[in-house]
């Protein structure tokens, strides 16, 4: 199956759900039938499924997040939430155009980062989003990194009957 897994919701085989100890997912996205069983060698791709002669799987892509995503995603949320709320009154300044970087009042100095250099960097400006992308991603990579090995065979793939 393409994608990360996350769960499978569903399988079935001529319209019977497959109960889930009947099934699991192998790396990389592998459904292995469990208990003995095979899988069908062909169906009706004309049929919806459901139907007798098809063969569906329904399931989730995606990882599961722990709980400092959910919290830089949370931070994040209510950032953009009360900068594009409209109005006059949005409190997170997401539509601000700030010109400074220092501020001197009355005996208070305050240093504001520069928006570009946060920008640039690959930062939002908001700490818990900041600290969990350098977590998940410390060096800025585009992509996820992958290893070749010239001794690994890859399995031959089928194109054409």
């Amino acid at each position: 199956m393409p994608g990360p897994v996350y769960d499978v919701t569903e399988v079935t085989i001529d319209g019977q759900v497959l109960e889930p100890e009947e099934y699991r997912v192998d790396a990389p996205g592998r459904l292995v039938r469990v208990g003995g069983g095979c899988w069908p060698d062909c169906q009706d791709m004309s049929a919806p499924p459901g139907e007798e002669g098809t063969f569906a799987v329904t399931y989730r892509i995606g990882l599961p997040v722990d709980e400092a995503a959910v919290a830089a995603v949370s931070e994040m949320t209510c950032h953009l939430l009360k900068g594009c709320a409209g109005g006059e009154n949005g409190s997170c300044g997401c539509n601000a155009n700030r010109n400074f970087t220092r501020y001197v009042r009355q005996g208070v100095e305050l240093d504001l980062p520069d928006p570009e250099v946060v920008y640039s960097q690959g930062r939002t400006g908001l700490p818990l989003v900041d600290a969990w992308l350098m977590v998940v991603n410390p060096y800025h990579l585009d992509s996820a990194s992958g290893v070749y090995s010239p001794d690994f065979r890859r399995p031959r793939v089928q194109q054409w009957p």
